[in-house]
């Protein structure tokens, strides 16, 4: 596993010399993190309980409040809250 890891991290630095100038490689590598963060956090946030309602509402508040303020820490306490409420009703 660590060879494996040492290659994906070496093999790039070896391979490409040069600035890369193609658009569609640029903006693959630009919005590959957020890719990977989704990817890993929504089937995670519609398992949070037994109830999928209360995924779909932690999305919700977690997407409102993201939207209107940016703010991650809030966004986060946000769709705690909203899974807190659905769970208590």
């Amino acid at each position: 596993m660590a060879g494996v890891s040492y290659l994906l991290r070496v093999l790039p630095l070896t391979l490409i010399r040069r600035q890369i100038k193609n658009t569609f490689i640029k903006s693959l590598l630009y919005y590959l993190p957020y890719v990977t963060l989704s990817v890993m956090t929504v089937p995670a946030i519609f398992s949070v309980s037994e109830n999928p309602i209360c995924g779909v509402a932690a999305l919700a508040a977690a997407t409102l409040t993201a939207w209107c303020t940016s703010n991650l820490f809030l966004s986060a306490t946000a769709a705690c809250a909203a899974v807190l409420l659905c769970c208590m009703l």
